[in-house]
């Protein structure tokens, strides 16, 4: 007899539907799994003949093939160890029919609990535009599926609860969204904490309007870290749909929160310097999302920037143009988005204090050069801001007045944004820094001052085709600041400075 259980499976961020089949035949008894499977499904036989025997049923004494279809896409991971279950239980009469408007997901313990697995959100999501009406999966992914409108979820603690609910000895209630809301999160750090510093704040409330890359440079000490984590703190509340790309992302990489539905609060990822370049960008032989995805919508923060690898800062490039990854496999190719604020923070030499206005340097001038080399112009180019952060006087150090706090700077920051939404309705642009080439000269228009100073600049500081369209960009921001419909001569004259540091710095004669 051949019994047939919906499942679905995941290939990147797209979900897939698959048909577990099972039969029993005459023969010596055997499990076999066919259909692409790997590893971890094919470990799934003894956690199946394990649960079945301890939750009071009889394992069939037959050959028994179970089949994952379609047979040419690569089945990875214990989701389909439920659906096998089931298979099995309906092959040999043990199980009435099973419905057929069903989806069955869950990892499956040797005692025949049920344990959670990862991107439940994208199958739902799936599962439904594909017209399935309910979905059995572990109680602890209850929340994410019920996210999902349109689809009934029903949360299992066990496969016994399967059973009773099955044959109507027990029907289980359809789980709810969890009630989460930004409002239950733990408080972010707050500018208020920061003393001083008030032209690199200033750098960040432009970045944060606007979406833009920064490049925080200054001895070790002078708050470039404590900045950058504080910079979530002003950026405004995901949209909806925002909410939900995140939290696809987080639930295929299995980094969901527990007890949460969506994660509500925009990510901010600080990778080690030790990290690879598929860390970033993501990889394996199965694709996994990276940093630079798991920060979408988000912070992706590099601390120390020259101690990361060459390949790792270089796979940066392409991604932070795109707003997306592309990892190709012989399997074939899966894209992860990942439109995201880069946050960079360096010191500007090995000691630490080149340039320091009280410290001396102890690095030989190589030693400065070869540092500093290690971000490479086209790296430094996409990098919209680049701020200098002093070391703090002492006298603001020990003030008792504290800094503004970050609800009064978002303030300032969803005001600049709802001027961009208004601007960019229709054209599919979220922000001032994902502004595309076409766009440029009609959302960025110049003042007949604005214009000048920018032409100035250009010729002065030999700025590149791609510095000058983020140098405009930036200046469109802190106009949207100001609350001006046009480039200022003012606004584009502070876009400008922050394009300074390079020539600072990245020089040759040191």
């Amino acid at each position: 007899m051949v019994a047939k259980v919906h499942s679905m499976g995941l290939f990147g961020m797209e979900a897939f539907p698959v048909e577990t089949e099972a039969d029993l035949s005459r023969g010596l008894p055997a499990f076999e799994v066919v259909g692409l499977p790997d590893a971890s499904v094919r470990e799934s036989r003894d956690r199946v003949r394990s649960s079945i025997r301890n939750s009071g049923f009889s394992f069939p004494t037959s050959r028994i093939t179970v089949n994952l279809a379609p047979a040419d896409k690569r089945k990875e991971g214990s989701l389909y160890d439920l659906p096998m279950l089931a298979a099995i239980l309906s092959a040999s009469g043990q199980w009435g029919p099973l419905p057929e408007d069903a989806v069955f997901l869950g990892e499956l313990s040797l005692s025949g609990a049920l344990r959670p697995v990862r991107g439940v959100l994208p199958m739902a999501i799936r599962a439904r535009e594909l017209g399935f009406k309910t979905l059995f999966l572990p109680a602890e992914n209850a929340g994410e599926g019920a996210v999902v409108e349109g689809i009934s979820v029903i949360p299992l603690q066990t496969v016994t609860d399967l059973f009773l609910h099955l044959s109507g000895k027990k029907v289980l209630s359809p789980a709810s969204p969890l009630q989460d809301s930004s409002e239950s999160l733990p408080p972010m750090p707050d500018f208020a904490d920061v003393r001083g510093q008030e032209k690199a704040k200033r750098a960040l409330e432009i970045a944060a309007a606007g979406g833009h890359n920064v490049l925080l440079i200054g001895p070790p000490g002078s708050g470039k870290s404590m900045l950058a984590k504080r910079l979530p703190s002003i950026l405004p509340d995901m949209t909806f749909q925002e909410t939900i790309e995140v939290t696809k992302i987080h639930s295929v990489a299995g980094m969901l929160p527990p007890g949460s539905s969506l994660i509500r609060r925009r990510p901010f990822r600080s990778p080690h310097h030790t990290i690879s370049p598929p860390g970033l960008s993501g990889g394996g032989s199965m694709p996994r999302p990276g940093e630079i995805s798991l920060a979408h919508h988000g912070v992706l923060f590099l601390d120390e920037l020259p101690e990361f690898s060459r390949e790792a800062m270089e796979v940066l490039r392409q991604p932070m143009e795109d707003g997306q990854v592309t990892i190709s496999r012989v399997s074939g190719s899966v894209s992860y988005p990942c439109s995201t604020m880069l946050i960079a923070a360096m010191n500007p030499c090995p000691c630490g204090y080149f340039g320091h206005p009280s410290r001396k340097c102890t690095c030989s001038p190589k030693a400065v050069s070869r540092y500093l080399s290690k971000v490479s112009g086209p790296l430094l180019d996409r990098l919209d801001l680049h701020v200098e952060v002093p070391p703090v006087e002492f006298e603001k150090l020990t003030s008792q007045t504290p800094g503004e706090p970050s609800r009064q700077i978002r303030e300032r920051v969803n005001l600049a944004r709802e001027l961009q939404q208004k601007r960019l309705q229709g054209t599919g642009i979220s922000c001032n820094a994902k502004i595309t080439p076409d766009h440029l000269r009609e959302l960025c228009r110049l003042s007949k001052g604005g214009e000048a100073l920018l032409k100035t600049a250009f010729e002065r500081l030999g700025l590149s085709a791609r510095a000058y369209d983020r140098v405009l960009k930036v200046a469109r921001t802190i106009a949207d600041l100001e609350q001006s419909p046009d480039i200022q001569a003012e606004h584009a004259a502070e876009a400008v400075q922050y394009r300074s540091l390079d020539r600072k710095y990245w020089t040759k004669e040191l």
